[in-house]
């Protein structure tokens, strides 16, 4: 048996001790890319809200925010108004409102959105294609997002109950929003109609001109309108929601660090241990010529390959998991969709490879200086 096989073998001798350290260090780093895929899911949906075409600045009523389904709130002519407003290139007005239909649980909060808007303003919010076709104005019918239609596991030319009254599905759109590709758009008169509010919307979607500031455009909206209407963009927005995902990112390297801890503890006791029952065997091996740096070589590389191990084991049960568990959520399976990327794998062995590192260097270190003599006495 060559060098590399005696590292790829020895520390398995003892196939108890090293499942239960390869377990150990091996939860830590699931968590780890399991936190890792969801929030890089989070994050790449909030960057659709930077999307080209879309809606630039979001005006709500003072006091409410952009995502409540709180009905009409704001006059719908108020849309109109701010066209004249320098810089204001194109708005709409959006009325939302949440349905009760049966399957449909695209959220925390559970319900159905609907959302009410002009057919000729869908591109404001980032719906720049359909699969299939555009409702009709006044009729009932509507486009699904993609996720509400595999959550509901509807098709074009189906129909859904809300309101009391049957819609048929025209189309089939996807804006890469999980909150959008949520819920559904129906012409923004017939959800008036519906929902009792005549000439209300929710919120409206305002467009700049091509080489107008944003910012500026933002606060001469809500100049215009003091202690009444709320403005926000897009970037402010994804900045918020990202700054929230930061939390759970900050929490992720907590998490890190404390796996390295607790798992450096576990493989430095493993490898003790494994040192203690060969001590004779390392006496032999000195005997015979190996240097102390060779037994120090072996014994790390003994180390970082249990804490590989763990890694390899660790990643496959956080991706498996993390797809598990939004497969059979209700509330988070459609929209949330995990993203993978190089960078996280690279932490997660980077980190078991650390961990390998620290746990083995003593043991290691221990058994490069054992004197052949004492170890060969050694019972």
């Amino acid at each position: 048996m060559n060098y590399l096989e005696l590292i790829l073998k020895n520390p398995f001798r003892n196939k108890t001790r090293s499942a239960l350290a390869i377990v150990g260090i091996a939860i830590g780093i699931a968590t780890i890319v399991a936190l890792g895929l969801v929030t890089s899911g989070l994050q790449a949906s909030t960057e659709t809200t930077l999307k080209a075409g879309s809606a630039e600045i979001t005006v709500t009523k003072t006091g409410s925010n952009s995502f409540q389904s709180s009905g009409g709130v704001i006059d719908d002519t108020v849309a109109e108004d701010l066209l004249s407003i320098i810089g204001v290139n194109e708005t709409t007005g959006i009325l939302r409102s949440t349905a009760n239909t049966s399957g449909a649980n695209m959220g925390p909060g559970g319900g159905f959105s609907v959302n009410g808007i002009d057919k000729n303003k869908l591109s404001l919010v980032g719906i720049d294609s359909v699969n299939g076709s555009v409702f009709n104005a006044d009729a009932s019918e509507m486009i699904l997002g993609k996720i509400a239609a595999e959550s509901l596991n509807k098709t074009v030319g189906d129909n859904i109950d809300i309101f009391g009254e049957e819609f048929k599905i025209t189309g089939i759109y996807e804006t890469g929003n999980f909150i959008q590709d949520g819920g559904a758009f129906v012409s923004i008169n017939k959800l008036q109609d519906l929902t009792g509010n005549d000439n209300k919307v929710s919120s409206i979607a305002v467009k700049v001109n091509e080489n107008a500031n944003v910012t500026e455009v933002s606060n001469r909206v809500a100049d215009e309108y003091p202690n009444e209407l709320s403005t926000t963009t897009a970037a402010d927005q994804a900045n918020r929601v990202n700054d929230a995902l930061g939390y759970v990112d900050t929490a992720t390297w907590a998490i890190s660090l404390l796996a390295i801890l607790i798992g450096g503890v576990g493989v430095i006791n493993t490898m003790i241990m494994s040192v203690y029952d060969r001590t004779r065997e390392i006496g032999v091996l000195k005997a015979v010529g190996w240097r102390s740096r060779r037994i120090l070589g072996m014994i790390l590389g003994e180390s970082i390959v249990l804490t590989l191990m763990a890694g390899v084991v660790g990643t496959v049960v956080g991706v498996v998991g993390v797809n598990v568990v939004l497969a059979y959520s209700s509330s988070f399976g459609t929209i949330i969709q995990p993203v993978y990327s190089i960078e996280l794998f690279l932490r997660a062995f980077g980190i078991a490879f650390l961990v390998g590192i620290i746990g083995g260097i003593y043991p290691a270190y221990r058994a490069s200086q054992l004197a052949p003599t004492e170890a060969l006495r050694y019972e």
